[in-house]
C-alpha cells in the first residue's frame, strides 16, 4: 500500500483528528462521480459502499442531498475526503475544486471534513480489481468507490482508532 498522509490544503478544515464518536465516510470526489465509503462503528475497517452519480460536473445539489442521507444512516460523525494533489505536492484544478467541495460539504453537513493524501488510490483500486479478476470493461463500476475506501482505510490506519 503506498505511505499516504493526512493533508492539511492550503486551508485548515477538521485539524483536530478523529472525534471517535460515530462513523467515518471515506469520500473520492471526481469530475462526475464521488466514490463513498463507510467505516465500521468502532473504526477499524472501511468498505466500499457506492457512487455517487451526476450528468454535470456542477450540479451537485443531489450529491450532497444523497451524503446527506449517508451521514443519517450510518450515523456519521465525520469525512475523509481525498485531495488529489500532484506529483510534485503542488495543488492542481482537480484539488482546487476538491478544496472547494469540502467547503460546501462542512457547511451543508456540518461535521468535520478532513483531506487525505489521495496520489494513486485510483491506480491502487484498478490493481485491487484486476488482481481479483473484474474485467477492465467494468473497472468504471466499482474504481471511484473502492478508491474510497482506500482513502478512508489509510486514515483509520493513521488516526481512526488511537
Amino acid at each position: 500500500m503506498t505511505d499516504r498522509k493526512a493533508a492539511g490544503g492550503p486551508a485548515p478544515c477538521g485539524e483536530a483528528r478523529s472525534s471517535q464518536h460515530g462513523r467515518v465516510m471515506g469520500l473520492d470526489f471526481g469530475g462526475r462521480t464521488v466514490g463513498v465509503a463507510i467505516s465500521d462503528p468502532m473504526r477499524m475497517t472501511a468498505r466500499g459502499l457506492e457512487i455517487i452519480r451526476r450528468k454535470d460536473e456542477t450540479h451537485l445539489r443531489a450529491t450532497f442531498r444523497r451524503l446527506l442521507e449517508i451521514k443519517e444512516e450510518y450515523a456519521v460523525s465525520e469525512i475523509v475526503l481525498g485531495l488529489p494533489l500532484n506529483m510534485d505536492d503542488s495543488v492542481g484544478e482537480r484539488a482546487e475544486k476538491t478544496l472547494m467541495f469540502r467547503d460546501e460539504l462542512v457547511r451543508k453537513l456540518g461535521i468535520p471534513v478532513h483531506m487525505m493524501d489521495e496520489r494513486l488510490t485510483t491506480v491502487e483500486a484498478e490493481e485491487a480489481m484486476s488482481m481479483a479478476g473484474v474485467k477492465r470493461s467494468e473497472f468504471k463500476n466499482y474504481v471511484d468507490q473502492i478508491a474510497a475506501a482506500i482513502i478512508l482505510k489509510d486514515y483509520l490506519d493513521q488516526y481512526g482508532n488511537n
